[in-house]
């Protein structure tokens, strides 16, 4: 199957933010994405709500429930009592847990697992209970160890932080290890039963080679890259290029 795009809104919500205005509208974006062919949209509602605000979920999963039935809503955050009471309100197809100070300005790496077994096992449990599916940010870097006990938390997935191989856009050497160590994560999680998704910038000339690496991949979820082409190509168009990127036969 070809690997699935979710776009990731929180550029878009950024923009919005900076005026007291409507615009750009989140859901009217998230709309033409899911019209041009992307498979669910992605969020991170961070408590400061400096991207996407708590206010948007129930927006997003109604469009979502509405028009795109087929489509899946995936909520990224540290899983804190609030954050999982948002999930349990909007009840995302996918829940993916990051290890995100609440100052930081992104996603940056993946779970120290053995440092937080027990906690992730808890939230991967009552999220589990609630109906929802489980991926867990990791790192990409090749250690065996680390996806071992990713696997014993229960979560179906994990989702490989790609920033490094994206940060090689101009180091085609450093690019190809990248690749190497992200395919070896891949490859080692899937032994184990666990889904693997990717995410952190993407583009649409990295991705192939990602794609062709792991052929297996399901998911990948791309915000900032797509959103500075939207800039150029129009969202749509973008979405379309992106999907095809990712092995996916659009027109």
């Amino acid at each position: 199957m070809p690997t699935k795009l979710s776009v990731n809104l929180n550029a878009i919500a950024m923009l919005r933010n900076r005026r007291d205005l409507p615009w750009p509208d989140v859901a009217h974006f998230g709309r033409i994405a899911l019209q041009a062919g992307a498979s669910g949209l992605t969020v991170h509602p961070r408590p400061d709500q400096r991207h996407i605000r708590f206010s948007d979920l129930p927006v997003l999963r109604a469009l979502i429930d509405d028009e795109f039935p087929k489509a899946e809503f995936n909520i990224e955050g540290y899983p804190s009592e609030d954050f999982l009471l948002l999930c349990e309100e909007a009840q995302p197809e996918q829940v993916t847990l990051v290890p995100d100070d609440p100052a930081q300005a992104t996603s940056d790496h993946g779970w120290d697992f053995k440092k937080h077994a027990r906690f992730l096992k808890e939230s991967v449990s009552r999220l589990k209970t609630g109906g929802m599916r489980v991926s867990l940010f990791a790192d990409g870097d090749g250690d065996k160890d680390a996806v071992k006990l990713a696997a014993e938390t229960g979560a179906s997935r994990i989702e490989l932080y790609t920033g490094p191989y994206g940060g090689c856009f101009d180091n085609e050497e450093q690019g190809r290890i990248w690749l190497d160590k992200l395919g070896a994560t891949a490859d080692f999680a899937h032994a184990l039963g666990l889904e693997v998704n990717a995410g952190h910038d993407l583009t649409v000339a990295n991705l192939p080679p990602l794609v062709q690496r792991i052929p297996y991949l399901a998911e990948v979820s791309i915000g900032h890259g797509l959103t500075a082409d939207a800039l150029e190509f129009g969202m749509a168009e973008t979405v379309r290029r992106f999907c095809r990127a990712c092995g996916q036969s659009i027109s």
